[in-house]
């Protein structure tokens, strides 16, 4: 009887996790995307035909398939897995992973496999603990980050790793995704679910790479309908179970300067559509339009100077408009200094000559004004005082 009941609380247990959890696919070759890594032949497909895989991070956006690659890597090696995600596990709790893992190779010889999800969010004493078993073997460490484990994670365990790009999919691999979705008895049990191709390629235009974000909007989408044998999808449909996009946009993290990055070289090469794309990106995502006022601001002395002396006094109207002004207004201000910017002639030099005279000041030694070009009220007024001093 208690088997019975352990049964049904974990068949409830499963049902109740969300669509995309329930349908993580536990081979590679089910993998959506990332063929870079997992097709025939990659780096990824490889190392675990080989049984080779080491200690590895995992780095892209959300729903790319991070902690999916991460189980199907564990999965496919035979190891015990460990499960945890960086911002519910202490330093206790990591010691007690290790010690297991260690108790493991003692008793069975059975490695453990660590999956460590958001390991960015480890602290730097965490990280530490886990330094001496990751070297000597005791665990394969493989963590999954949204961030750039060069700067968020400890150098010392990135240098022990393997770091793998995953790239956001492809429409195609997420419309793939939505249909095994609804072929998946596992998926909705008892329920026929069809939908239009224009209902699918919405949800894949709009997730923006995100599979996870797809298969919620499917889920939500079923889960919505009133209760039948079978659900089909329309358009409209479709667009009212997808939330607005949300998109990634971290004012300290990559993607702020990523961001910013992209709107100065499209204004570099004249690139105005480009300009504004990225533009609007920031202001979409969040960005301090003050911050962007900054940017522009620097661009019209740094990169156009005096090629267009005019720049400089409209990159400062924008920035005294968003000032006075805010936003969403201040957004038109933000577009045409950024698109004047754009179609601007480009100098540097301006910049390169303030940096020369800057070199030769530091780097040479301190030279008196000449005569010729000092002030002569200041020389009077030496001249005037010599007598009284060397009284």
């Amino acid at each position: 009887m208690h088997d019975l009941w352990q049964e049904q609380r974990e068949t409830r247990r499963a049902a109740a996790r969300p669509l995309a959890a329930r349908l993580r696919p536990r081979r590679l070759e089910d993998v959506a995307g990332q063929r870079h890594l997992v097709a025939p032949g990659a780096i990824l497909e490889r190392m675990i035909r080989a049984d080779r895989v080491g200690n590895l991070i995992l780095v892209g956006p959300p729903g790319t398939g991070k902690t999916t690659l991460a189980e199907v890597i564990a999965g496919e090696t035979g190891r015990h897995v460990e499960r945890a995600h960086a911002a519910m596990m202490g330093v206790r709790e990591v010691r007690d992973v290790l010690e297991r893992a260690a108790r493991r190779i003692e008793d069975s010889g059975r490695g453990t496999v660590l999956l460590l999800d958001e390991i960015h969010r480890f602290s730097r004493s965490q990280q530490d603990v886990l330094l001496a078993d990751v070297e000597r073997g005791t665990i394969v460490l493989v963590g999954a980050t949204t961030e750039n484990p060069w700067f968020m994670v400890n150098a010392a365990l990135v240098s022990r790793s393997t770091v793998l790009q995953l790239e956001p999919l492809s429409e195609s691999d997420i419309v793939a995704v939505l249909r095994r979705a609804m072929r998946d008895p596992e998926g909705f049990p008892g329920v026929r679910v069809t939908a239009e191709e224009d209902a699918l390629a919405l949800w894949a235009r709009r997730c923006d790479g995100d599979a996870r974000r797809a298969l919620t909007a499917l889920e939500l989408a079923v889960g919505s309908s009133p209760p039948a044998e079978a659900v089909h999808i329309t358009r409209e449909l479709a667009a009212e179970s997808i939330q607005a996009k949300a998109l990634r946009h971290d004012a300290s993290g990559d993607a702020h300067h990523d961001l910013a990055s992209a709107l100065i070289k499209s204004m570099r090469s004249g690139d105005a559509e480009a300009a504004l794309l990225w533009l609007a990106r920031m202001i979409e995502g969040g960005e301090d339009p003050r911050f962007i006022a900054r940017r522009i601001a620097i661009f019209a002395s740094e990169d156009v100077g005096n090629a267009d002396p005019q720049a400089i006094a409209t990159a400062a109207s924008a920035w005294q408009v968003v000032e006075r002004v805010g936003m969403p207004e201040g957004r038109i201000a933000l577009a045409q200094a950024t698109m004047a910017m754009a179609a601007a002639p480009k100098s540097r030099a301006c910049i390169d000559a303030i940096d020369a005279a800057l070199a030769r000041v530091r780097e040479g030694r301190t030279a008196e004004v000449p005569l010729a070009v000092r002030d002569p009220r200041g020389t009077a007024r030496r001249v005037l005082r010599e007598p009284e001093d060397g009284g």
